[in-house]
């Protein structure tokens, strides 16, 4: 089964690091050249965070672990940390609606996971279903306000996915009253994002 961490919060976190889209770029000279990135829950180290150990080559057993939790979850309907893990074999495996899925069945057994809520919403999002990606998003801040992960996902899928800047502004702005020093995956504060966002709505001819 795939590796766990438990941070501080007491939160089961995987430690392996996705890319939902590696470095997709905006149109030429749109917020300055900043790419994106969506992250599973546990992939970004946030301040007091332990930094996650290096992704794991593991492709080889991947099958046999699915068919084991498969049955585990046949045999045991109620076991919501299988149904879990089997989101995360698929997840990993980019079988997304099987991934909804399994995330969905632990949910109905425990359905205070932010994390689980954060990486459904990111198999949403790879399955072209957006507006799902955000109720996910949404579903993982209500169970958890702190969730820095679903913040900076909702802020990403706002802008890039459904071309809303000001819902993004908005989600991030959030995400720094939680955090000032929220950095994004290319480096750049969230901060330094959110008033580049800013100043592009604010230039003369922008349909943003």
């Amino acid at each position: 089964m795939a590796q766990q961490s438990k941070n501080t919060s007491g939160q089961y976190v995987r430690k392996e690091t996705f890319w939902l889209v590696t470095f997709l770029a905006l149109a030429v000279g749109f917020f300055g050249g900043v790419m994106f990135a969506i992250f599973k829950s546990g992939s970004v180290t946030m301040p007091g965070q332990v930094q996650p150990a290096p992704p794991r080559t593991e492709e080889t057993d991947r099958s046999g672990k699915i068919a084991l939790l498969e049955q585990e979850t046949k045999v045991n309907p109620q076991n919501a940390e299988a149904w879990i893990q089997l989101g995360n074999e698929y997840f990993d495996s980019d079988q997304y609606e099987k991934a909804i899925q399994a995330y969905t069945k632990s949910l109905e057994l425990k359905p205070n996971n932010a994390n689980v809520w954060t990486d459904m919403a990111i198999m949403y999002r790879r399955s072209g279903k957006p507006e799902e990606a955000i109720k996910g998003f949404d579903k993982a801040i209500e169970v958890d306000p702190k969730h820095e992960i679903a913040r900076l996902n909702k802020g990403i899928v706002l802008l890039h996915d459904l071309k809303d800047t000001d819902g993004a502004i908005k989600a991030w702005e959030e995400l720094i009253e939680i955090n000032p020093i929220a950095m994004a995956p290319t480096g750049r504060s969230v901060d330094e994002m959110v008033q580049q966002l800013k100043k592009q709505k604010s230039q003369p001819g922008s349909s943003q």
